[in-house]
């Protein structure tokens, strides 16, 4: 006999469902373990960069421009590196739960940053 015949309820069947986590295809996993990757790689660029300025360029440009370009480098790799590890684990919740996928503030930021270290670039440059 089974339970149905009994009148009893199926196992499981007027229980509230407790939130089980979705299982997430692996790729989709890695794929976003390689956008974390490559977010690193481009703050480890900027942090290679900031360093390079204010360790390389000693003589040619004034202090106050090493300075201000080499901070901004490395205030730059800071935020990306931050942003990366928040928008990694944002994406891993959100397809653990199920939901969309959320945006990123990382392309905005990245861009602005980088448009001001080139301008900051720039104007050493044409001062010098």
């Amino acid at each position: 006999m089974s339970p149905r015949d009994l009148g009893s309820p199926e196992p499981g069947r007027d229980e509230p469902q407790a939130e089980r986590p979705v299982l997430v295809d692996y790729r989709f996993t890695l794929a976003n373990e390689r956008t974390f990757l490559s977010w690193i790689r481009t703050a480890l660029g900027l942090l290679a960069g900031g360093v390079a300025v204010h360790a390389v360029v000693l003589e040619q440009w004034e202090g106050s421009f090493r300075t201000a370009l080499a901070v901004s480098c490395l205030l730059l790799s800071l935020l990306v590196a931050t942003g990366a590890y928040l928008h990694w684990r944002r994406i891993r919740a959100a397809m653990h739960a199920g939901r969309p996928l959320p945006g990123t503030v990382l392309v905005p930021l990245l861009s602005a940053g980088t448009a001001f270290v080139a301008a900051l670039a720039c104007l050493a440059v044409l001062l010098h």
